[in-house]
Formats: structure tokens, sequence, C-alpha cells
């Protein structure tokens, strides 16, 4: 008895030392699927959710090989958590794989979206409904108050860091500087600082460790993949289907509003570096400001209704589409609900087709180049920047949530520093803050309504 329990210790020990066997494409598809549903809590989250399942349960893929992927990410425009996604996927299957965890990463969230951009379109005035945003939008703040805390803490290990932090503030705040300005700027700067000062640039990349108990099944020596090897003619077939695609659903656009929305979010594809919190005031300016497809008040409840919602926070492009879309009746007063679901339609292909391009095209070269990052001090420079963008975009929220009528909206103030502690000192999950804060919204409509 005795040895049949140590030659089954020994036969897991062993197993543990053996790569994980691949697994069907219907498990990976239903993987992508149950994490499209549960991906909350941002980008951190995501990808904390990713290397938890990805790296130490499932090991599909090893810890230095994801770091890899999400350094490339990092430095692309477009949202990093649903584009690592897509690489872990082109990485495992090619580009079938690629396009089943990037679509399924964000599908769900569409939908999810919509549904809650019609009820607030619908039921927007009713009580219930504006006291549960008027909870959530000081938690918002305090939640982008939390992140350019969070990147500041990692990303500004030095002086001259932090003075491109403060720098991108007041150009974007002080001057209006557009953000993709402030990125070629920083990308300048940290390209010749790695030349003049190496140290003050150094890569925010991580070398994992090798674990040699636990070889998971994308490890650290396991050679490159044909379909991710890098092929001159694969790269222009790739080029030339993707910006087929974007043209050819372009012209297909003959509504003059989904026409400028599929050339406004390709746009902001493009510019959207340091993800959602950075591009947020540029789909603001161009939404509220030039288009006029939603007001600045449409534009908060949006991105609270997007902060409790799965999928990328970009996703706020969805509902900037369906309320556009509905604004402007591109399809006449009695087919409102099709219009909108038209609109957010077209704001997600446009916003995510950029970045599935970026991962078929730059993979393969990121893939040969791996142990090679020489981009890290550029990438060190965009994200001080960063840093000072998402802080104007808390000033923002706060100018926007925390005073009315030129004076402060003291329980606004109040929910939006508990929110902050709860997430700064109890590590309290973003969802959680949501929920509470959006019973504490309701509780006091409630109340009113009571007294009243």
């Amino acid at each position: 008895m005795m040895g049949f329990f140590i030659s089954t210790i020994k036969k897991n020990i062993m197993n543990t030392k053996k790569p994980p066997k691949k697994p069907s494409f219907s498990h990976f598809f239903l993987y992508w699927l149950k994490l499209g549903f549960i991906s909350f809590g941002g980008p951190a989250g995501q990808i904390s959710m990713m290397h938890q399942e990805l790296v130490e349960k499932r090991r599909w893929i090893s810890e230095h090989r994801f770091l890899h992927a999400l350094n490339y990410t990092m430095i692309l425009p477009g949202p990093e958590a649903q584009q690592l996604a897509t690489y872990i996927g082109w990485l495992m299957f090619g580009v079938s794989g690629g396009l089943v965890a990037g679509i399924l990463f964000i599908l769900p969230s569409l939908f999810i979206l919509s549904a809650l951009t019609w009820v607030y379109l619908t039921y927007g005035d009713v009580s219930a409904i504006s006291g549960i945003l008027y909870g959530i939008k000081p938690a918002v703040t305090a939640i982008v108050l939390f992140a350019a805390y969070r990147i500041g803490s990692k990303a500004l290990s030095n002086i001259i860091l932090k003075v491109l932090a403060v720098l991108a503030f007041i150009a974007i705040y002080q001057f209006g500087v557009s953000f993709p300005y402030i990125v070629l700027a920083t990308v300048t700067i940290g390209y010749l600082g790695a030349k003049l000062s190496p140290n003050t640039f150094k890569g925010t990349a991580h070398q994992g460790d090798k674990d040699s108990s636990a070889p998971a099944l994308i490890d650290d020596d396991t050679p490159i993949p044909d379909h991710a090897k890098f092929k001159w003619s694969r790269l222009m077939v790739f080029a030339v289907i993707g910006i087929s695609m974007g043209l050819l659903v372009m012209g297909l656009l003959d509504n003059k509003v989904l026409h400028t929305m599929g050339e406004f979010f390709t746009k902001a594809a493009l510019v959207t570096f340091g993800g959602a919190y950075a591009v947020l005031p540029y789909i603001y300016q161009g939404g509220v400001d030039q288009y006029q497809w939603l007001s600045a008040h449409q534009m908060m409840d949006g991105l609270a209704l997007g902060e409790t919602t799965p999928g990328p926070l970009i996703m706020v492009v969805a509902f900037v589409g369906f309320v556009g879309a509905t604004a402007k009746e591109i399809f006449g007063p009695d087919q409102m609900l099709l219009a909108g679901f038209v609109g957010a339609s077209v704001a997600t292909f446009f916003t995510f087709l950029p970045s599935f391009l970026f991962i078929f095209l730059g993979g393969p070269g990121i893939e040969a180049t791996r142990g090679n990052l020489k981009f890290s001090a550029p990438l060190s420079a965009v994200t001080a920047a960063v840093v000072g963008v998402i802080v104007n975009l808390a000033v923002f929220f706060a100018l926007a949530t925390l005073y009315h009528n030129q004076q402060i909206d003291w329980i606004s103030l109040a929910i939006t520093i508990a929110a902050f502690i709860a997430l700064f000192r109890f590590k309290i999950s973003i969802m959680g803050v949501i929920a509470v804060s959006s019973l504490i919204g309701l509780g006091l409509t409630i109340f009113d309504l009571w007294i009243h």
C-alpha cells in the first residue's frame, strides 16, 4: 500500500514536469467566451485574470512569453488587454485563435452595453436609474484617480519621468494639446534619452524566471510555431485583407452620421496609447464638442455604464455610437433601437479592427526579436505621459461630478473619498466599489423621495 502511494506521488511529480496537453479548439473557445462575460475590473483586472488562468492554472503560456506579449501590447494604440488576448490566441491557434480570443473578449460587452444604453435612454429620467448613476459617477472619479496612482507608482521611478508626467498634464489641461502630439513628443524624448541616459529610461519589461518544475504548453524555449514566423508575403496579405475590410465596410455606410463615426473611431483607435482612460478626452472632444452626438452629462453616464459591464473600458465607444445614432435618428424616429445598435456596432468595429491588424502584422516580428527590448525607453516615456493625462481626466470628472451651480456636492465628494479609500487601503475590487456606490445612490434617492 505504501509503495502504491509513493508511486502515485512520483507519477504526479513527473506530470507537473510535463507541459499540459494542448486544449481542443472548442475548449479554447469556451474559455474566451467565459472570460468575455466576467472580464470586469479594467485592463489591470483583465490582465490579472488572464495571468492567473493561463500562466498559473492552465499553463498554456509561460510567464516570460506572457510578459513579452504584454510588453508589445503596451506600446500599441488600443486596449492592451484585448490585444493581449488576441496575441495569446494567435500564438496558440493562429489567425483563427486570435480572432476567437479577441472577438469573444468584446462581443458580450457590445450586447450588454447596448441593452443597458437602450434602458438608459428609455428610462434615464426614472428616479431609480438616476439615483444609481448619482452614486456611480463619484466612484468613477475615484477609480480614475486610483488608476493614475497605480500606474504612476510603478512607472515614475525617477525625477525625469515625474517631470514628464507633470509636463503632459500641463500640456493637455492648460494648453489643450492633443494626446497624439504628447505621445509623439515623449517617444522622441525616450528614444534620445535611451542614448544619453539609459538608466533614466529603463524599460518596463520583465524577464520571467523559468520554472522547470511546471513547464507551459508555450514555454520559454518552445520554438516559434510556423504560423507565427515572420514572412513578408504573409504580412502583405494580412495588410491588404485588413485594410480592404475597413474600406469595404466604410463604403457600405451610406448614412453620413455612420460614415463620420467610422472615420472618427478609426482615428480614435490609432491614438489610444495608454488605454481607455488616456483616450477618453479625445472621444469627449469629438463626440460632445465636435459632432454633438451626446452631451457631457451623457458621456459621464456612459463611462459609469462602461465600468459596470465586462470587457475593455474603451467599449464606452459603443455607448457613444448608440446614443449618437439615436440622437441623429439615422433610420427615422420609428427605428431608434436598430439605429442605436448599428451605431454601437460601427463604433466597435472601427475601434477594434486596427487592434487585430497590429497583432497579426506585428506579432511575428515581436516573436522573432524576443529578448531584444530596445523599445523599452520610449515606452517608459509614454507611460509617464499617460500618468499626467489620466490625472487630467480625473480632474475633468471631478469638476463634472463634484460641482453643481458653483457649489460643492458634499455627498458626491464623500462618496469619491470613500471609494478611493476602499480601493487604496482595503483593496476592494472595482466591481465591489461600483456596486456599493450604486446602492448608496439608490438609497439616497429613495430617502429623498420618501421625505418629500
